[in-house]
């Protein structure tokens, strides 16, 4: 896939992971549209774009309302003429965690990282095929791979929805000229990471695994799927034995 010219819309863009690909697709001479609930930090992002000499666009969009999800489509189509691209960054998870957290506050968990997406992909289809195809990247994470126990079980059951949902996707390739793919990071040191590193007791900190990833790296996955247009319906771990993601058949392969 050509990049250049083409026009991006990245959820969650206003900070962190979010931003670096939108600045990656930025550099890659896209024209970008940065969504997310925070306004100064989505303007922030979309000057360093146009700092370093590409077009961009903040659009305020709470992902897990959905006619703001179809909002926001509408903006990049109308700032840009089209859609090419949608990543689906925007995610996390905020203690308490299920089974303690309430019913409400789990919810918005699944409805943030699964839910979500699942609006948006369906948003961009009928603006991706006006321009006779194009991508769509998640973003999820190893939490969501394999089996064994996760502090945050709603976190890690919503990612896992949103890996098998990109794999069930595959055939859109076929249908409508989209393909869809997937990163699954690991910990990633964005600025929250460092917070929350910085305010754990020191036993607890040494007992997690090191973060393993800049949010350059994510962003430099991002292009490289774009790139491939050999990848549909495909979930790219990243592992820190495996600096480079190695794309996968089938989940069967890594469990």
């Amino acid at each position: 896939m050509e990049l250049e010219d083409g026009v991006a819309l990245v959820t969650g863009a206003a900070m962190g992971t979010g931003r670096a690909i939108a600045f990656r697709l930025g550099t890659e001479r896209m024209r970008v549209v940065v969504a997310d609930v925070d306004e100064p930090g989505g303007e922030e992002t979309v000057q360093r774009i146009r700092d370093a000499g590409a077009e961009a666009r903040f659009v305020r969009a709470d992902v897990t309302d959905e006619p703001m999800v179809r909002a926001m489509v509408a903006f990049a189509e109308e700032s840009f003429g089209g859609l090419d691209v949608l990543v689906n960054n925007a995610g996390g998870t905020e203690p308490p965690h299920f089974p303690d957290a309430p019913a409400e506050r789990w919810r918005l968990c699944l409805e943030l990282n699964l839910l979500a997406p699942m609006h948006a992909i369906q948003a961009a289809l009928p603006a991706l095929r006006r321009r006779g195809g194009g991508a769509i990247v998640n973003v999820a994470s190893l939490a969501g791979v394999g089996g064994g126990p996760h502090p945050s079980p709603e976190y890690a059951a919503a990612k896992a929805g949103l890996i098998r949902l990109t794999e069930s996707l595959g055939p859109l390739r076929e249908r409508d000229a989209v393909r869809v793919n997937c990163l699954a990071p690991n910990w990633i040191l964005t600025e929250r990471v460092r917070r929350l590193l910085a305010a754990m007791p020191e036993a607890e900190r040494a007992a997690l695994p090191p973060p393993l990833s800049a949010p350059e790296d994510i962003a430099a996955g991002v292009v490289d799927v774009l790139r491939d247009d050999s990848l549909a319906g495909r979930v790219l771990l990243w592992w820190r034995e495996r600096p480079n993601i190695a794309p996968l058949d089938r989940w069967s392969a890594w469990t």
